[in-house]
């Protein structure tokens, strides 16, 4: 149990670097991107502004003055930029970088600049281009499309290293998962191997009790086998636990009948136990009948348990759709609080003095595991008691 705590601690260790890496790498990356983005809008900005002045100079030059250079060199120069001329009568004039469907008719031209112009305030401030008698026109302009490709850049970043982090989180929890399950394993067929021995020894006692009637009553020689035999079938589940089990076909009802007519006569007497099978009598479900029992017993003497010894306990099995069938068991106890509720599955959790609080986490992993069913809390209200659900698959 040490060498498994120390590689779980090792595990969250991992962790925290690896969710610490990702976090550095991901806040560098998205600072240095969105210094780049900051740069790269005030630069378009910046030649913007060249284009309004450039701009200005040509509408307010005379026919005499040259103006291709400033033409060609500043005004056409710009092939990335969306950018709109209104004029003093705040009417589109010039554009630039703005693809147009080629169907459009100039009014409609005229109708999508507009509606251009709009979505260009939502982003930046025009710039002024100043005119001759003091009037003046305003450039509106929008990112070209690399920056805008670029802006979602860090989105995409995010979301990478999110997709990281969930897959290095699924592949810790895959690895604590899998020492659990070799943890399981190995105490469970090591105390199978310690109870070999013993049991050989109180088996070769019990047959020389027998062949002795004069010296040892055959009554008690009968209860010492049965709970030698009570003692082989604990260890033949224990030797059961890491390997794939035998399911065969079984009557549901005769097996929980069978094995509660034996807890029965093992729990308090203060407790009342009752079984009704709403089930077809033929109805049979594949189990493997020895883990099974394990299941039916774990749950029943944890219900006995928050029960102190003194309630109702009930059994009933009832068919469900889906080729499904239920037994649902259910005490008079205390019941289960919501903080505990997502709780009582876990290993080592238990609200007794005393226990290993393992009950129900085996119960559950035989159930769900070998016989591909389900085993949950189907109601619970404190003070007055606690329903168990198990779902098996049903043959017909």
């Amino acid at each position: 149990m040490l060498k498994s705590f120390d590689i779980y601690s090792q595990n969250n260790v991992l962790k925290i670097i690896v969710a610490l890496n990702l976090l550095l790498v991901g806040s560098g990356a998205l600072i240095f991107m969105s210094r780049i983005i900051n740069k790269l809008e005030a630069r378009e900005e910046q030649y913007v502004q060249l284009y309004a002045k450039a701009l200005g100079y040509v509408l307010k030059a005379d026919l005499n003055t040259d103006v291709n250079f400033i033409w060609q060199e500043v005004l056409e120069a710009n092939e990335n930029i969306p950018a709109i001329y209104v004029n003093e009568h705040k009417e589109p004039a010039y554009n630039l970088n703005i693809e147009f469907p080629e169907e459009f008719t100039p009014e409609q031209k005229q109708q999508y600049l507009r509606s251009q112009l709009i979505e260009m305030r939502k982003k930046h401030l025009p710039v002024r281009v100043d005119l001759r008698d003091g009037d003046f026109g305003l450039v509106y302009f929008n990112n070209s499309s690399l920056l805008r490709q670029l802006s979602y850049f860090p989105f995409a970043l995010l979301f990478i290293l999110i997709a990281l982090g969930f897959l290095a989180y699924l592949s810790f929890s895959s690895s604590r998962r899998a020492e659990q399950n070799r943890v399981w394993v190995g105490l469970a067929k090591e105390t199978a191997h310690q109870l070999g021995t013993p049991l050989s020894s109180l088996m070769a006692w019990v047959e020389y009790m027998r062949s002795m009637p004069e010296q040892y009553d055959e009554t008690v020689t009968d209860e010492i086998e049965k709970d030698v035999e009570r003692l082989n079938t604990i260890t033949g589940r224990f030797s059961s636990i890491g390997s794939i089990p035998t399911l065969k076909e079984e009557n549901l009802g005769e097996v929980v009948k069978q094995f509660t007519d034996y807890l029965a006569r093992r729990i308090s007497t203060k407790v009342k136990m009752s079984v009704e099978s709403n089930l077809p009598p033929s109805q049979t479900v594949r189990i493997n009948r020895l883990l099974f029992e394990w299941v039916i017993e774990n749950v029943c003497k944890n219900a006995v348990d928050a029960m102190a010894g003194v309630g109702e306990l009930r059994l009933r099995m009832i068919p469900l759709n889906n080729d499904e069938v239920a037994i649902d068991i259910t005490d008079t106890g205390k019941g289960i609080s919501k903080a505990n509720m997502q709780k009582v599955f876990a290993p080592g959790f238990s609200t007794k003095k005393r226990g290993w609080g393992l009950g129900l986490t085996l119960a559950k992993r035989i159930v769900e595991e070998y016989h591909n069913g389900k085993l949950f809390v189907k109601n619970s209200e404190v003070g007055k008691g606690t329903t168990f659900r198990i779902v098996l698959n049903k043959e017909t």
